[in-house]
């Protein structure tokens, strides 16, 4: 179990390659990993972005992307999981989030996978200011999976 938090960009296929190339999970152990890759989009709620500058509490956001990890490992038996999640300024195109489970079969990694992102998404601590044509605002709530 892995959770890092970046204030660079990052290329999220080469990050995964080199954590499973590291020998996290170990090969064989698993039948089945999921992948989630979140990217800024250039827009929403109908409004143009030009960018986003998200804001964390440095410690806090980690122990909680921990805490959300531990409950997926022991409610899915997942043999592994790594959450990579940006910080700054980003801009349209470029990575966000990656989400990774590692499990015995399908099934389990597909439902943590998506457990993991709906409550990074609703509930972690994040803060998100969007920077558009008519000005900056903090975006209030998330759109919906």
């Amino acid at each position: 179990m892995t959770v890092r938090i970046l204030d660079a960009g990052f290329d999220p296929w080469a990050l995964l390659s080199d954590y499973q190339r590291a020998g996290a999970p170990p090969e064989g152990a698993y039948g089945a990993t999921a992948v989630f890759v979140g990217t800024m989009r250039d827009f929403n709620e109908d409004q143009n972005v030009q960018s986003l500058f998200l804001e964390h509490y440095p410690g806090m956001t980690e122990a909680w992307l921990e805490k959300i990890s531990v409950a997926a490992t022991e409610r899915w038996n997942l043999l592994d999981s790594l959450i990579v999640h940006r910080v700054g300024e980003l801009h349209p195109g470029e990575p966000i989030v990656l989400v990774a489970v590692w499990s015995a079969h399908r099934k389990a990694a597909f439902e943590a996978s998506r457990f993991l992102m709906e409550e990074l998404k609703s509930k972690a601590p994040l803060w998100k200011k969007e920077q558009r044509e008519d000005g900056a605002r903090w975006v209030e709530h998330n759109t919906p999976g």
